[in-house]
């Protein structure tokens, strides 16, 4: 394009009787070099100040894009020769722009080193964002949200000084394993107790901070500000999901999803819901199949799907998919984009229409056939979130999803009629089933169920509630009895009920324990819906455990050889990278939360305002009245 003359003069004829220049309108040698020196001088300080100065791009767009009338004018033949009166605004307008711009790269160069690197960050935030456009995350399309926080999101002390104080030695638990994370492995997803270094797993990929996204809501409840404070602006500087990386749909929703809007819910700051979004966003291309099942695992960047090669032939997990429909719902409600809900109320009717084998639902679903895979059931591992996820839908949709609760009570009548039995010792189990068969163990991740019927209990049809609160305190009490018959007073990861044994581990490869927090999790139901305390008295039992054992060992540690060496006498499986009472694992936040809420009132994140996700983040109701009423809670929204 052709750069159109602008100074009258510079563009015309030469005069007549000027054709030459005669020896008096030469210049001499030095008052060329003179001249020359002047004017590079003069070019160097205009466009040295505009090309070169770190706000060049505001430089860049005062002198050229101010100026793009003009170019635009004189295109269009509406620009006059010399002299016209066109000429002197224009002329009057790049004079005041090239003064602007020396003014504002005057200003720049006065600013601390500091303010001129913000300035340059935000810049490239911003040329970030619009490059982005409407499919690439940018988090300011979110509509605006009035915050205001939901009943409960801090408690008052318990009255009992017993309480109180068993309450406290939790809390210093949490910050004791706080601290060591911090010290030997901040920012990465786990710590590797001995070697005191980073780790991650394969379910992550390269996400980075999943035990800071994790303990988000743990930190805040627990009143535990400044390292709440500290994680907050971790995830504001350091949280990043535009990698190239394969993840778990699952655990990456119920641990960075969840955590994520659990922490907004609590503290009300953005940027949470603003990151939750996002990656909500970035997950939606794993329920690209031909009945709407997601994949299990998912590359963030191309949207490539595929399931675990060991699931039943490329089958999806019902625990997996199953376990969505909390955080999309909320995602939904924070972004005003309906399809997080679509996707997962079409799992409902992908499930509906199959036939369920009596009545239960098989752990293995193939996405593209839509058919069920082989038919194991269990309501431990591969299946247990799932009858999870259908009460605590219908709770947080303040009782109004009643699709959500007729498949929850279905389900729970079909288990008990067919894998629920009492052994001659008197405990009560859930067995699993396969293939018509029973097979009379129960795994720890089994023992949440004893809190989950309890917490549908109230809503049970006819006059099941009662009913339903003893099967829940049987299941507790067995659960318990795991723990009890054990040398160290710690549950196995199995427990079996044959051979004349009763909630024993009889195979080495259940003789293990990875800080399950199930087992708590039913005392804290069970304490807050009996107030029995023998509840509170079982949970304490478990602090002790860990207090006997870690105060055998340097506080600098996160976990010993002489921990593993002992504790192999019982467990010979137990692995080296998992701490009982120390964050090497992601499953302590989990833990301490319960144990906290046990010794907790119940006013703190009460029930009938909050549901938890399976990874305990205290999600709230969502009102279809808006009639939430906050309590006067300890610090301000």
């Amino acid at each position: 394009m052709e750069t159109p003359l602008l100074i009258g003069s510079a563009g015309e004829d030469p005069p007549p009787g000027n054709t030459s220049a005669g020896p008096t309108s030469s210049f001499r040698l030095t008052e060329r070099f003179i001249l020359l020196l002047v004017f590079s001088a003069f070019i160097t300080l205009c466009f040295g100040a505009i090309f070169f100065l770190p706000d060049s791009s505001k430089l860049l767009s005062g002198v050229f894009f101010h100026s793009s009338a003009v170019e635009t004018n004189t295109r269009t033949g509406t620009v006059s020769g010399s002299g016209s009166a066109n000429d002197e605004k224009i002329l009057a307008k790049i004079r005041k722009d090239h003064e602007d711009a020396l003014t504002e790269a005057k200003d720049t160069l006065q600013k601390r080193p500091e303010e001129i690197k913000q300035e340059i960050l935000k810049e490239k935030e911003k040329v970030l964002r619009d490059s982005l456009g409407p499919d690439g995350g940018d988090v300011d399309r979110l509509p605006p949200v009035e915050y205001q926080r939901p009943p409960g999101a801090t408690g008052q002390e318990p009255p009992d000084p017993r309480t109180r104080e068993r309450r406290a030695k939790v809390k210093e638990m949490m910050q004791h394993s706080w601290g060591g994370y911090k010290r030997y492995a901040w920012g990465a997803n786990e710590l590797r107790p001995i070697s005191k270094q980073g780790h991650s797993s394969n379910l992550f990929g390269g996400l980075k901070g999943a035990n800071i996204v994790d303990a988000l809501d743990t930190l805040y409840i627990m009143e535990m500000y400044e390292d709440f404070d500290e994680a907050t602006a971790w995830v504001e500087k350091n949280l990043d999901f535009s990698l190239n990386t394969e993840v778990s749909v699952f655990e990456v929703n119920i641990r960075f999803v969840g955590g994520l809007l659990s922490a907004y819910y609590l503290s009300g700051k953005d940027v949470f819901r603003r990151k939750a979004v996002e990656l909500g966003e970035r997950l939606l291309p794993a329920f690209k199949t031909s009945t709407g099942i997601p994949w299990a695992l998912l590359n963030l960047k191309s949207g490539i799907g595929r399931n675990w090669p060991w699931a039943s032939g490329g089958s999806s997990i019902l625990a997996e998919y199953g376990t969505l429909h909390l955080e999309f719902m909320h995602l939904s409600k924070l972004s005003g984009n309906p399809e997080f809900a679509q996707k997962v109320m079409n799992i409902r009717k992908v499930l509906e229409r199959l036939d369920k084998p009596h009545g239960l639902y098989p752990n293995y679903l193939n996405p593209n056939s839509g058919q069920w895979g082989q038919h194991h059931v269990s309501v431990g591992g591969l299946g247990d979130s799932f009858y999870e996820y259908l009460l605590k839908a219908w709770i947080m949709s303040d009782k109004t999803d009643e699709e959500a609760k007729k498949m929850y009570y279905d389900a729970l009548q079909a288990i008990e009629t067919n894998l629920i039995r009492k052994s001659s010792g008197g405990l009560t189990y859930i067995a699993e089933w396969k293939g018509g068969l029973l097979e009379h163990k129960m795994g720890h991740l089994t023992c949440f169920a004893g809190g989950m019927i309890a917490l549908g209990a109230d809503g049970a049809p006819g006059d099941q509630t009662g009913h339903q609160m003893e099967l829940a305190a049987e299941i507790a009490r067995t659960c318990h009895e795991s723990y009890a018959r054990t040398t160290l007073k710690l549950g196995p990861e199995a427990f079996r009920f044959d051979g004349g044994v009763e909630a024993i581990a009889t195979r080495q490869n259940e003789k293990y324990f990875i800080l399950r927090p199930e087992v708590i999790e039913t005392f804290m139901y069970m304490w807050r819906f009996t107030h029995d305390p023998k509840y509170r008295d079982w949970g304490w039992e478990a602090v002790q455990v860990g207090a006997l054992w870690f105060s055998r060992f340097s506080p600098e540690l996160i976990l010993m050889d002489g921990w593993n060496k002992t504790i192999s006498t019982s467990f010979p499986f137990f692995p080296s990278i998992c701490s009982v009472f120390l964050a090497s694992c992601l499953s302590y936040n989990t833990w301490t939360l319960y144990l906290y809420l046990l010794f907790s009132e119940d006013d703190h994140l009460p029930s009938d305002h909050w549901v938890f996700n399976t990874e305990a983040h205290p999600l709230p109701v969502i009102r279809r009245d808006s009639t939430d009423q906050p309590h006067k809670d300890k610090t301000a929204a």
